[in-house]
């Protein structure tokens, strides 16, 4: 049984993702904070100093940040399980944690909401991301 703790981080990478209950909420991108905790174990890269031995956070950092092109959703919770679901399926790290924080109410810094998967227990989001698509 694997027992690393060893995770990748990438903090507040800033989105600007069509998300909100309403059309006029939808109707323009928002800016959203995501922030992706990724555990991999990570001797073999640090022990070789090898990037194909790791995930590449540059890599994933990219996927993010196109990831809502043509797409909208109603809730912030539907977007993280998918940009969770994506990583796991796509980098295919141990698990997932992913936060999306939404800027909507005047009197709190912010909404988040913050889920965790693993390969595990993941199994494909029940709502298609086509669905979503323009």
């Amino acid at each position: 049984m694997e027992t690393t703790t060893d995770t990748i981080r990438i903090s507040d990478l800033e989105v600007f993702f069509q998300v909100g209950v309403t059309e006029q909420e939808r109707a323009k991108p928002q800016r959203l904070l995501v922030t992706v905790e990724m555990q991999h174990d990570l001797s073999t890269a640090a022990g070789r100093d090898n990037l194909a031995d790791t995930i590449d956070y540059a890599a994933v950092t990219e996927r993010i940040l196109h990831f809502g092109n043509g797409c909208h959703w109603e809730l912030i919770e539907t977007l993280a399980e998918e940009i969770a679901a994506m990583i796991l399926e796509e980098f295919g790290p141990r698990v997932a944690s992913v936060e999306v924080k939404k800027f909507v109410i005047p009197q709190a810094a912010h909404v988040s909401v913050r889920l965790t998967r693993s390969q595990k227990e993941w199994s494909r989001p029940a709502v298609a991301a086509d669905v979503r698509r323009r």
